[in-house]
This record gives C-alpha cells, sequence and structure tokens, in this order.
C-alpha cells in the first residue's frame, strides 16, 4: 500500500482520537522507513544537530512550559530536563560512527575460512510514551537513542502536563517532517485501542506507572510487538550506622524533595538505625530549611503537585502515620510541603504504592537482615540508594537485593550518566536505555557469517566416514 502524504495545513497535531489521521501516519512512517534513508551515519548525525539546535531554539517556550505545569524555575527545567538530553545528544554524536559500524566476532576454526559480524540493524517504526513528572526529558532521551538508532518515531507526550505537551508539538513540528518524526497529542486512556491496538509498531518504549505498563505491555502482546518499560516503585534509601549525617542529610534532602518528590527513582521511604532516627531527622529538616526557608510554600525554587487528582491521592499518605515534620496542604496551589512521617503500619498505602511526592516515610531498624526483610516485601524496586563508609556494607546490599541502579553516598544521579545503562527489573521494569544502552534498545543485533569461495573444506560433504575424528577434534 502507498504511504499517503502528509501535509501541513493548519499545524494541529495528529490526536489520538482520530483514528484516520493515524493512520495515514503510521503508513507514512512505514513508507519513509523503508526508503533507507534513516539507515546512514550521516542522517542520523544530521538529526542529532538538528535536534539539538531545536532544543536550543525553543528553550525559552519549554522552560515557561515547565514553570506552569511543575512550577519549575529554570535551573531545575536545565539541570533535570533541557540539559540531561543535551547531554544525551552530545554523548551519541561522539560515539554514533562506533555504535553503528559492523562488529567483527571470533568464528570456530570448525567453519574455516569464515568470519562473523554482528550488524546493528534499525528496528523501524517506533512509539514513544512519555509520563508528566519529566514530561520532556523523559520522552526525548529516549528520541534521542531512537534517531541514533536509525528510525522513524512516533511520540505520545503526557496531556497531563498540557503545557509541555504543546512545546514539545512546536518543536517537532517546526523541526521534523512528520513522516519521520510526529507527535500524537490526546488523552492517554485512548493509546492502547487507537495507537497499540490498531497497529504494529516495531518497538514500544514506554516511561510511567506500573500498572499503565501492564496494560501497555498486553496490549502490545497482542500485536508480538516488543516493549521497553521505564516504571517505578518503593526505592529505598539504607543509612547505615556509620553514615556521615550531615552529608547524608542534604542529600536526602536534596534528592527527595526535588520536583516535589515526583521522580521515579525518588528515594521512596528511608531505613534508619533506632538510635540515629531522631537525629537524623533534625538534620533533614535542617538541611530543608536550608533550601527552602520556613515556609516552602513562599519559596521560588519548590515546586508544585501536577493536579487535583495526584493532591488528593498524596494527600492522604499523610494521615498514614506519625507526622514528624511538615504537613502543610493547599489544594488550590497544588502545594504540599516537605513531609516525614513514621508509619503506623506496614500494610498502608503510603507503604505499599510508589508515593510520588513530597512525603518521606521513615522507618527504624537494628540489623542488617531487617533491612533485607523489609525491601524484599516490595522487590525490585527501580533504585537503592546506601549511605555509608564501609564498602563491605553497601556490596552486602548490593549483592543480597535485586533493583535496578542506585548510589552510594548520594541520590539519583546515575539516571544521569550516559555511560550506565537506566532501567529497572520486575515490576520496576524491563529494557534499559541512556547512552549506548538506549542505541541498543532501538537497534537489532542481526547475524552474518561471510564464506570466501576460494576454499572449501571436503568434510561438511558426504560420504562422512573418513571425517569424524578431525570433526570431533575441531569441535572440541
Amino acid at each position: 500500500m502507498e504511504a499517503p502524504v502528509l501535509e501541513r495545513t493548519d499545524g494541529a497535531a495528529v490526536q489520538v482520537t482520530d483514528p484516520a489521521a493515524i493512520d495515514a501516519l503510521y503508513l507514512a512512517q512505514k513508507s519513509f522507513f523503508t526508503t533507507g534513508i534513516t539507515r546512514s551515519y550521516h542522517f542520523r548525525k544530521g538529526q542529532l544537530q538538528v535536534l539539538r539546535a531545536a532544543i536550543e531554539r525553543h528553550e525559552p517556550a519549554i522552560m515557561q512550559a515547565l514553570l506552569q505545569d511543575l512550577n519549575k524555575i529554570p535551573y531545575d527545567s536545565y539541570g533535570t530536563e533541557i540539559g540531561v538530553v543535551q547531554v544525551e545528544i552530545s554523548y551519541a554524536l561522539k560515539h554514533l560512527r562506533q555504535w553503528i559500524q559492523p562488529e567483527s566476532v571470533s568464528t570456530p576454526i570448525l567453519f574455516f575460512p569464515s568470519s562473523s559480524k554482528i550488524y546493528k540493524d534499525p528496528l523501524g517504526t517506533v512509539l514513544i510514551i512519555g509520563p508528566w513528572n519529566y514530561p520532556f526529558m523523559l520522552l526525548f532521551a529516549p528520541l534521542v537513542s531512537a534517531i541514533a538508532g536509525g528510525n522513524t518515531v512516533i511520540l505520545k507526550p503526557s496531556e497531563i502536563a498540557s503545557a509541555t505537551e504543546k512545546a514539545v508539538f512546536r518543536l517537532i513540528s517546526e523541526t521534523f517532517e512528520p513522516e519521520y518524526i510526529a507527535v500524537i497529542e490526546g488523552p492517554g486512556e485512548m493509546i492502547g485501542e487507537q495507537l497499540i491496538g490498531r497497529h504494529r509498531f516495531d518497538h514500544i518504549f514506554f516511561t510511567g506507572s506500573t500498572g499503565v505498563g501492564k496494560k501497555i505491555m498486553a496490549k502490545a502482546a497482542e500485536q508480538l510487538t516488543p516493549v521497553t518499560l521505564e516504571l517505578g516503585g518503593k526505592s529505598p534509601c539504607i543509612v547505615a550506622p556509620d553514615a556521615k549525617l550531615d552529608f547524608t542529610a542534604r542529600k536526602i534532602a536534596w534528592s527527595k524533595w526535588m520536583n516535589a518528590g515526583q521522580t521515579c527513582v525518588a528515594p521512596d521511604y528511608l531505613l534508619v538505625p533506632t538510635a540515629l532516627k531522631e537525629k537524623l531527622v533534625t538534620k533533614i529538616v535542617a538541611e530543608t530549611e536550608k533550601m527552602f526557608g520556613k515556609d516552602p510554600k513562599s519559596h521560588v525554587d519548590y515546586p508544585r503537585i501536577i493536579s487535583p487528582k495526584r493532591f488528593r491521592v498524596c494527600a492522604r499518605y499523610l494521615q498514614e502515620g506519625r507526622l514528624l515534620y511538615g504537613g502543610d496542604t493547599d489544594e488550590a496551589a497544588l502545594y504540599i510541603s516537605p513531609s516525614i512521617i513514621e508509619p503506623g503500619d506496614t500494610h498502608t498505602a503510603v507503604m505499599n504504592e510508589e508515593i510520588f511526592s513530597p512525603i518521606l516515610p521513615i522507618i527504624t531498624y537494628e540489623t542488617q537482615d531487617e533491612v533485607l526483610e523489609i525491601i524484599r516485601q516490595h522487590a525490585q524496586p527501580l533504585s537503592l540508594y546506601i549511605y555509608t563508609e564501609n564498602q563491605a556494607v553497601a556490596d552486602f546490599y548490593i549483592n543480597q537485593l535485586s533493583f535496578g541502579g542506585g548510589c552510594i553516598n548520594n541520590g539519583l544521579i546515575h539516571l544521569g550518566i550516559p555511560s550506565l545503562p537506566f532501567g529497572g527489573v520486575g515490576m520496576s521494569g524491563m529494557g534499559q536505555y541512556h547512552g549506548k544502552f538506549g542505541f541498543d534498545t532501538f537497534t537489532r543485533k542481526k547475524a552474518m557469517v561471510k564464506t570466501p569461495s576460494w576454499f572449501d573444506v571436503p568434510f561438511w560433504y558426504a560420504p562422512h566416514k573418513n571425517y569424524l575424528r578431525l570433526l570431533k577434534k575441531l569441535m572440541r
């Protein structure tokens, strides 16, 4: 079938509620991919450079949108969203030529004089679905990998971060032809039926909640579409008895309150030795007030909850334990203050759901085995944080627990290092990206063996009776 020509008539984005427009877009992207244009090194490099320039050009608009959606100041918008993507682009440009080269691998002497190579094949037309909490970075970081991989891309930003959704559409529509990269807008609950259910994408990359991830994976399975799921979960933060408390408190406060706790890799709950609890809480409070003052609501650097619906969910968590600090809320302003609670029951929602807000439960322990038992109740978190001066203590938890990734004596920063893989395990996700790992996600390794015709080994052919001993020797 010949793909329809896509024309920009009124600048409107394709809506997820418009099946005909989605069909036309999908067919156009499939057709464009089959031309082979996206495969060359020079095309991929050029498009990454185009993207980098477009982000620079649209930076003020992106910052304004993030301020409107999440009350992010320019420092946070650049440091946690725009700058992270620019680092990904720079890293990809530096290594792309090497990544796309066929990789020579060893060939058993049995197959002499053949040689073997692995080719990195673009997947085709891919769908990237972004979340609302980092609505620019978590959409564009995988886009960088998809471009580097040589694919055509359909982007679905979160409609909850509506200002950023509009900014993303303007950036993409002014920069790329829709048959190469396009944006679909509209309600997220329609994705399954109108996008994944109607079309077989060559890959789906989703960042969001575990519940929605399950639905997307189930729908994708009907089309045998492979998926990468970047989910969340309850990421623990362990404070060992030997931790330097001033440093630890500062890092915990910074990593937990960033984006008002709406970070998939934020410390979800704190595990601290009983003897250190009061002292650590006091220090976290002091560090919090150094950052945001006595009244964070009036501080320009303090973000807001994304929506009234999320606000109401998060505010209920404050009722599920003894309040140690904070607890101030204002639904009209979508404000929840940095808060520390001591849960009264491990069966409450605050200890069983991903909190995704500036509420930090603190749990005391006596032994390392207790820590393992608590964490294993919420198995395979996306991240793990350990504060200790003893590498043996860190190694104990690293080797005993299954988790996506993490830090020793820090928080969050593993997400921003392109030479490290980022991704979850089990209920916190599947697949990885960033840097070379993102390139690998959006390509497929294709095996090829080349045999020259100047020499042919005779023992491949009947009669075989004289070659069994030689065959056994070669295969050993």
